[in-house]
């Protein structure tokens, strides 16, 4: 039997704006970010179905608001939106982490109304999107920023920062390219983990102190 998911954490305050949350962590991705800080979830095998996390859930029924579809990459998996409207019929709301390399995943489960809010992930220009994701087809990505766009939608974009595949001027072209493409939200910037396994064994970066000052990122 298909087990998409590696694992869960029961309780977050912080990773569904607003609401308390269970994460639900999706095996698999099709990148391959070098800073990446789970390797075992992007590498390792699912370890659980969805019928034993509806389980789980089922006993969090009005103790939680949502749950957050994180990973690895989630728009991967089959059975996602049947996953969804079981979330929805038990009465919570549902985040979305993405790559945003599964547009036409992202523009169904729009059609249907099973998104309350999605974080999308940014990972580099275009130019230099390839050599950091190890992906091709930036315009999956480009078609999802449009999709999330033109809904009406609550979602975000943020990058992940290291200094030794991107710099400042690499996030200033990304914010400009995302205004072009009409989004006018917050480009939220969190620092690369540091001093634990990643993809790429990647040195730990700088801290973003340059960027402190700068209204157009919001650091994290």
């Amino acid at each position: 039997m298909n087990k998409p998911i590696f694992n869960y954490t029961p309780f977050t305050m912080l990773d569904f704006p607003g609401k308390l949350a269970a994460i639900i962590w999706f095996t698999g991705c099709n990148m391959r970010c070098g800073y990446c800080y789970n390797p075992e979830i992007v590498l390792g095998k699912g370890q659980m179905n969805y019928s034993s996390i509806l389980k789980f859930l089922k006993t969090r029924k009005n103790l939680l608001d949502g749950v957050v579809l994180s990973g690895g990459e989630c728009t991967l998996h089959r059975g996602l939106f049947e996953f969804c409207q079981d979330l929805k019929n038990l009465g919570f709301a549902i985040k979305l982490d993405t790559n945003g390399t599964r547009p036409d995943v992202i523009a169904k489960l729009l059609d249907e109304k099973l998104l309350d809010y999605v974080a999308l992930d940014f990972k580099a220009p275009e130019e230099k999107f390839f050599s950091i994701t190890g992906f091709s087809k930036f315009s999956a990505f480009e078609k999802s920023i449009e999709l999330l766009v033109s809904s009406c939608l609550s979602f975000e974009v943020r990058t992940t920062f290291h200094d030794q595949i991107m710099d400042k001027n690499h996030l200033q072209q990304m914010l400009l390219w995302l205004r072009k493409k009409r989004y006018s939200g917050t480009f939220f910037v969190q620092q690369a983990v540091a001093n634990i396994p990643t993809l790429g064994n990647l040195k730990n970066s700088s801290i973003l102190v340059d960027f402190e000052d700068d209204r157009d990122f919001q650091l994290r």
